[in-house]
């Protein structure tokens, strides 16, 4: 067996993944204009691309601008992903790459550049158009479509273990809600679960799905149970991880009925230690993990949070939430009751935000569902437990595509 090539030809072959890089550039939208430094740590050596609509250019040495994005990993792990033996995503998985800055130029890195003998790149992170919306999707593997919808203050990014774990089986679609992340953030959207819904829709018949699994976290569970109802016949199955049902006892109802979502609209921060203890109260045990993790997760909220349009959406989506009816004609759970693709409903034991209790009002009115409990386990399970996460998913959507056929899925070209 032979051991790893020696320093000097190892640092040749990364000066000619380097070096090849403007050839392989795919071209970007008008006006864009990023900047990497591609720090590889086992060598010793910095890069700096630049990528614009015009196209790409590669210099080694430390950035001559500040960088939207600093990547860090090791040769090996930056070789296999120029040739695409995995993605990104396998790799910041394994923690065998970090990334700071701009999250969202950092995941569509790859995205940008063919693979040798000019394949595509296993992952693409693009804009798509629905209706006056604009949503960032990031689509990763082939075969059925997964889609997954984060929660209130989240972006993509809480699901990029998931979105690796699921795309060796399915392709995957982890999006930015409207309102959130690098998606559009309009300020007269109701940001109901209704609304959204349809853009999920919207954003299926874009891409040319004909029916989606669809797994959600907190509010992208609500928002993936709302799809159901709307249109059971495109959704195939739903994971829901700690979904935000409706709330039954609501003492605040009148307190938060009188909060205007447009304060959101004035000026103001949030310092940094306050967006790292409500990130770590998400979480039973913060040792399972990772600190690297919090930090691009602190960094891209604060990051979004400036926006006028990211306040208001999230301050609107919280407040309809909390707000939503639980019981009467239109309530909630009379409507989950009709739900009718098969669903897994995941709770957390020691979920501060939406507790494990709710199981009970789900059992009442959709006793067919599925319902399992983490033990030790807070509000974003596919974080804290990704693998034991991402099992019972892929095992409840084998179980679904069986019932239905793997194969009955049409997807537009």
């Amino acid at each position: 067996m032979t051991g790893p090539p020696p320093h000097a030809h190892r640092l040749g072959l990364v000066e000619e993944a380097f070096r090849t890089l403007p050839d392989r550039y795919l071209g970007a939208a008008p006006g864009f204009d990023a900047t990497y430094e591609v720090r590889l740590l086992d060598v010793g050596n910095t890069w700096e691309v630049r990528c614009t609509t015009h196209g790409a250019r590669v210099r080694k040495g430390r950035s001559s601008r500040a960088a939207d994005v600093t990547i860090a990993t090791d040769s090996a792990t930056w070789l296999a992903l120029r040739e695409g033996r995995f993605s990104g995503l396998d790799a910041f998985s394994r923690r065998a790459l970090v990334a700071r800055g701009n999250l969202d130029l950092a995941l569509g890195f790859e995205g940008l550049f063919r693979l040798p003998n000019g394949r595509p790149p296993r992952l693409r992170v693009r804009d798509v158009r629905v209706g006056r919306e604009r949503i960032s999707a990031l689509t990763i593997g082939e075969g059925p479509d997964v889609l997954l919808l984060h929660g209130l203050g989240g972006t993509k990014s809480s699901f990029l273990e998931t979105a690796a774990a699921l795309s060796r089986d399915y392709r995957v679609h982890a999006i930015d809600l409207p309102g959130f992340g690098s998606s559009s953030k309009p300020l007269r959207a109701p940001y109901d679960a209704p609304w959204y819904a349809g853009n999920v829709l919207g954003l299926m018949d874009v891409l040319g799905i004909e029916r989606a699994r669809l797994v959600g976290n907190s509010m992208g569970g609500r928002i993936a149970i709302e799809t159901g109802l709307l249109a059971p016949d495109r959704v195939v199955a739903l994971g829901l991880l700690c979904p935000a049902v409706a709330f039954v006892d609501r003492e605040w109802a009148p307190v938060v009925r009188a909060l205007r979502p447009e304060f959101g609209l004035i000026p103001h921060a949030i310092g940094r230690g306050l967006v790292e203890r409500q990130f770590w109260a998400l979480f039973s045990d913060r040792d399972l993990v990772d600190p690297a993790v919090a930090d691009v997760v602190v960094d891209e909220f604060q990051r979004i949070y400036a926006s006028a349009g990211a306040r208001f959406a999230f301050l609107t989506s919280a407040r309809n939430i909390y707000l939503e009816p639980p019981f009467g004609r239109n309530g909630f759970y009379r409507r989950l009751a009709h739900l009718e693709p098969p669903a897994l409903f995941v709770w957390s034991s020691h979920d501060r935000l939406i507790p494990a209790g709710f199981a009970r009002h789900v059992r009442r009115w959709l006793p067919r569902a599925e319902q399992i409990t983490l033990d030790s386990c807070g509000h974003v399970p596919q974080v804290e437990r990704p693998e034991q996460t991402n099992g019972l998913l892929l095992r409840f959507l084998a179980r679904a595509d069986a019932l239905r056929g793997r194969g009955a899925d049409v997807v537009a070209a």
